[in-house]
């Protein structure tokens, strides 16, 4: 099995990472079915990088088909420690413009129709979950993002819609009266398995609207996203180069043995399949 230090996911218009080095195509296969796309890997800064394009790079793919586990699961096959995140939102605060970064810290979750654990079927954990994004990998991609000259902001509440369709007027009031900072419609399901997979994750949210709130402004259309998706892809790729460099690989982490005091089922008690199935999160627990 080829072998990555970080893994990359791209999101809606954000399909390749020029910066890759001594690039190959690798198709991994997992016990929960097919990823999204099959991998680009190469060298950056260093680093063996792993990208991953969300929709895959056609873009066939609606963030209720996404196959989650699948997709993480493979990050932990290649060995990422690390993975980055790049996706669409909307912003729900005015001052929150299109073509800005938000590094959200939190998640509100308002999906309905998504597989979000490896566990259950024979195997009871329960991660903590209090601090959804690794702050160390969150600071990284910040810190970049400035440094680049993108319009930053830190912190901040991702509130997770279903979709495929865009919020109703009263959904998008409703999530402005909650606090909330973007919406968006992948990156819940991304955190949550990865952090059941020890895995830092932490997320670039590329605004591209105001959702359908601004009264000024018109509601989002995919023809708006997609403008402003050309202007941010090249930006946010640039940053994750940029944050892959300064990644210390050898820094300590408490998500790195997340599942330590987590898993309620006793290894002899696990079904040798279900083991099996999930030896590359569960094999240093045996």
């Amino acid at each position: 099995m080829e072998q990555i230090d970080i893994g990359i996911i791209g999101g809606s218009g954000f399909y390749q990472m020029s910066q890759l080095e001594n690039k190959k195509e690798v198709v991994v296969d997992t016990p929960f079915g097919a990823p999204s796309d099959s991998f680009l890997i190469g060298d950056l800064a260093g680093k063996r990088v792993g990208f991953l394009a969300r929709h895959n790079r056609k873009h066939t793919i609606l963030p209720s088909e996404l196959n989650f586990r699948a997709n993480i699961y493979a990050f932990k096959m290649l060995g990422a420690s690390h993975i980055l995140s790049a996706s669409a939102v909307g912003s729900m605060k005015e001052a929150y413009e299109p073509t800005h970064f938000v590094f959200p810290d939190q998640f509100i979750d308002r999906t309905r129709h998504r597989i979000d654990t490896f566990f259950g079927e024979g195997i009871a954990a329960h991660v903590s979950f209090a601090e959804p994004i690794c702050g160390y990998t969150q600071k990284v991609l910040y810190e970049a993002a400035c440094q680049v000259g993108a319009k930053a902001h830190f912190g901040g509440t991702y509130v997770c819609m279903e979709g495929p369709q865009f919020s109703t007027l009263a959904e998008s009031l409703l999530y402005r009266s909650w606090g909330v900072d973007v919406i968006g419609m992948t990156n819940l399901q991304e955190a949550k398995l990865a952090r059941e997979a020890e895995i830092a994750y932490a997320t670039i949210a590329m605004i591209t609207d105001y959702d359908c709130w601004h009264e000024e402004e018109e509601s989002v259309t995919v023809e708006q996203v997609v403008n402003t998706l050309k202007t941010n892809a090249g930006l946010a790729s640039e940053l994750i180069a940029l944050a892959v460099d300064r990644i210390d690989l050898e820094a300590e982490n408490p998500i790195f043995g997340n599942l330590k005091f987590s898993i309620m089922t006793r290894m002899e008690d696990i079904a040798p399949e279900r083991f099996q199935q999930l030896k590359y999160i569960l094999g240093k627990y045996q």
